[in-house]
């Protein structure tokens, strides 16, 4: 077992980082336009999703969410299968790339066929449809974003390199975020209204994925052009050890490092999903007193104040990192993330409803911030278990990491609808009792500050500094050579 440092002895000042190991601002480029399908071919159905088939088609929510649930195990098999892949593929283009640039191609023309419905289907047409559109596109998106996220462990050896190579990625990735937040408004563009003047949602959604779906295949070749693979010949390429597909779960859960980041995005992700409905519902019940349109202004401006935000947070947590190491930034950011929903009790306020701004922006700051050193902290997991299995498995981590990611945010939503119901909301109610509003509001607060908190204790017990990652490294280059 790797030994601890006595203490978390990280430089005042982080050292320069060697001209080899920078990675071209063209890559970083390239691989941060991966988060254009990353966002819109796993999120941007999602959002989508009940505003086009409840809202407009009138399928039943409980088949819906239904659907939604069981792509979750094609995803849990289609995850491991082409993370088992990447990491086996040897072809003259490396083993991500191909598979990044094939993945990403079908994930742009199969993303307008997930609203290829007819009108006047039966919810059971439409739950079938949905069931196998989504279990087909599983596999695709799994085709392109395996391969990609692991591509972003093995651009740079360097500590520190690894984390704005990230940053520049997080950054990148505040432009497709952009256009999540005016799917839904695009869709009910005067464009699409139909002869009674209502807005034709269905066309919307269908034009709006062919656009995004077309940037997406031109990415993919971008990506493909742009970056390359730093291990792959002096490390990969060399060696015709496969790794066991069994592994990509049960071994890569033996890495204790790797166990330790696991479980602070596990908490992480459960405590801010658990609570993502109440912050609508605090400005809708609680700041607007139940006027849903003025509701929606505030969310329009909450959200461009969440994404200036979390240009800061990606900002301020890189210089953290440079300064202080890994494991301090988590913790410094998990901190205050504590600060900002403790701060949520006062910023949702009748009186003062500009104030919401800053808890949008306070939970964007601190995504971006924990997002970005995560990323960055991964890469580190890699090399550590290189240092123990003669391996770079990248794939069989981003695999597992994907998967647990993705169950996290499934349970934390899952479990949002029935804290709500806990409050005793009632939707059919034109205002809301004094015991749900205030409930509404301690949860909202409560429930991620707890999650934040074991998160703060499970970083705190992980032990690769700065100092380990340049024993490791050391340790690597010396068994198989530099990259």
């Amino acid at each position: 077992m790797p030994r601890r440092p006595a203490a978390a002895s990280a430089p005042a000042v982080a050292p320069a980082t060697a001209e080899a190991d920078r990675v071209p601002a063209s890559q970083k480029i390239g691989f941060g336009l991966g988060s254009f399908l990353d966002m819109w071919g796993h999120w941007l159905y999602q959002s989508l999703v009940f505003h086009v088939f409840n809202v407009f088609l009138g399928v039943a929510p409980g088949l819906i969410s239904t659907a939604l649930g069981v792509k979750i195990f094609a995803d849990a098999v289609s995850d491991a299968l082409f993370g088992w892949l990447s990491d086996n593929a040897r072809t003259r283009w490396g083993r991500r790339r191909p598979f990044i640039l094939v993945g990403g191609v079908l994930a742009g023309i199969g993303l307008p066929l997930m609203f290829a419905v007819g009108r006047g289907w039966t919810d059971t047409e439409y739950f079938i449809f949905m069931l196998v559109s989504t279990c087909l596109y599983a596999p695709v998106m799994s085709c392109f974003n395996l391969p990609w996220s692991s591509l972003g462990a093995e651009m740079t050896p360097d500590y520190h390199e690894r984390t704005r190579v990230m940053s520049w990625k997080n950054a990148i990735q505040k432009i497709p975020e952009l256009a999540m937040f005016v799917a839904a408004q695009f869709t009910t563009l005067a464009f699409f209204h139909d002869a009674s003047g209502k807005p034709d949602i269905l066309l919307g959604a269908q034009v709006y994925t062919s656009i995004l779906g077309g940037i997406m295949v031109v990415v993919s070749v971008a990506i493909f052009s742009l970056t390359r693979e730093r291990y792959y010949d002096k490390v990969v390429a060399q060696t015709r050890q496969r790794v066991p597909f069994k592994d990509t779960l049960y071994r890569t859960l033996k890495n204790k490092p790797f166990r330790q980041m696991l479980g602070t995005m596990l908490t992480y992700n459960l405590a801010t999903a658990m609570v993502g409905l109440l912050g609508y519902y605090a400005t809708v019940y609680y700041v607007c007193g139940g006027n849903v349109v003025e509701a929606t202004k505030w969310n329009s401006l909450m959200g461009v104040a969440g994404l200036v935000s979390g240009l800061l947070g990606i900002a301020f947590a890189g210089r953290v990192a440079r300064a202080y190491g890994k494991r301090n930034a988590l913790m410094t950011v998990l901190v205050l993330g504590i600060v900002a929903f403790i701060g949520d009790w006062f910023f949702y306020n009748p009186q003062l409803p500009w104030l919401q701004l800053f808890a949008s922006g306070g939970v964007a700051f601190i995504g971006a911030g924990f997002w970005t050193i995560y990323g960055s902290a991964m890469a580190d997991v890699v090399d550590h278990d290189e240092l123990d299995s003669g391996q770079r498995r990248e794939g069989s981590f981003a695999a597992c990491g994907s998967w647990i990611s993705k169950v996290g945010l499934a349970l934390g939503n899952m479990t949002s609808g029935w804290v709500l119901m806990f409050t005793g909301f009632d939707a059919k109610l034109p205002a809301q009792s004094d015991e749900a509003i205030f409930l509404i509001r301690v949860f909202l607060s409560g429930i991620p500050i707890v999650g934040l908190l074991i998160a703060l204790y499970i970083v705190s017990r992980y032990f690769l500094t700065e100092q380990r990652m340049h024993e490791i490294r050391a340790a690597l280059e010396a068994r198989r050579g530099t990259v």
